[in-house]
């Protein structure tokens, strides 16, 4: 197949390509600059433009930001849109946030639908923090399945930066489907909603820790003895969301579905700090004090359940378990410290 990817540098969006060009697909992905065009190009040197190519979108919530982007000779077939915002200090939630995500999407799909009529299938990567329902609390009854939305409204969006991402990505997938419902296109819409996504980073040139990505965050601060509470108890490899992102364009059979791509085991902070110790001994003085350990654990009354069923029939393998995760991600954390 021939696939836009949007979003290229981003964590996630670095190992769907690289899944992509092992799967031999060809693959057009945008960028925000010619910088981080030349930073990937950088890593498939060997790839002429026929197999890796680039497209500069520079903001995606432009009125026709994708137009260009979508058009392509030889034509696509599929599209995965990885490019969202997840900025932490902001000044306005609604321009910074919101509407980048929102119309950084569905304008994508009109461009699609305008300009790209051989697209026969679009994937959209959403999260789970468009599932969640934090007034819930940890909610111990509940298994969470692809059925569940969050309640967020636009008032509790905008209130700050985090509760901005949430609503970002809850309206932003609510938008896509509308769009789909609305405009009827010729191609297909897939939702996959991760939960926490872990492991190791595409090590382009120039590489620093300034690219991990918010949830893995976490490894560096337990390495500087710093806890961080658990928050959510639910995670994904980055290699297995990577490659669900692809199994999503490749198998009909999910067409038109919202998947929650999560692994089947959950955790809880303790759970990675104890594998850390394990496996690392030189690393164990760099660790929290062991007696702080049990405040990132489980809660005394339980944690909610997922269903990962469906996620697993798309993987079409077995999750990455947190252990290999973990060890992974520490070894290439370790370069760095």
């Amino acid at each position: 197949m021939r696939v836009l990817l949007t979003g290229g540098s981003g964590f996630i969006a670095a190992h769907v390509l690289h899944t992509l060009l092992e799967r031999s697909h060809t693959v057009v992905t945008t960028v925000r600059s010619q910088d981080k065009a030349d930073r990937i190009k950088a890593g498939h040197l060997k790839l002429g433009k026929e197999k890796l190519d680039f497209a500069i979108v520079s903001d995606i919530a432009l009125s026709g930001a994708f137009d260009l982007a979508v058009q392509s000779d030889p034509p696509f077939d599929a599209v995965i849109h990885t490019a969202s915002p997840l900025v932490l200090i902001v000044n306005n939630v609604q321009k910074e946030v919101l509407d980048p995500a929102i119309m950084g999407t569905t304008g994508l799909l009109a461009s699609v639908r305008r300009f790209a009529p051989s697209v026969k299938r679009v994937v959209v990567l959403s999260s789970f923090a468009a599932m969640i329902d934090l007034s819930k609390g940890d909610w111990p009854a509940h298994t969470y399945t692809a059925a569940d939305w969050n309640p967020i409204t636009h008032a509790e969006a905008i209130v700050d930066a985090i509760a901005g991402y949430r609503g970002s990505k809850t309206f932003a997938e609510k938008a896509a489907w509308e769009f789909m419902d609305r405009e009827k296109p010729n191609f297909t819409l897939t939702t996959l909603n991760p939960p926490f996504v872990f492991g190791p980073v595409v090590q382009y040139p120039g590489l620093s820790l300034d690219a991990l990505n918010a949830s893995n965050r976490r490894f560096v601060a337990f390495l500087k003895g710093m806890t961080t509470p658990t928050t959510f108890y639910a995670w994904v490899d980055v290699r297995d969301m990577a490659l669900g992102h692809v199994r999503a364009i490749e198998e009909q059979s999910v067409a038109g579905e919202r998947i929650f791509f999560t692994s089947s085991q959950q955790f809880c902070n303790k759970d990675i700090l104890e594998i850390i110790d394990s496996e690392f001994p030189e690393l164990r003085e760099k660790l929290p004090n062991r007696e702080k350990w049990n405040s990132v654990g489980y809660p005394g009354d339980g944690v909610y359940n997922v269903d990962a069923k469906r996620a697993q029939e798309l993987l079409g393998r077995e999750f990455i378990p947190l252990k290999e995760c973990v060890m992974d991600t520490v070894k290439m954390i370790k370069n760095f410290l």
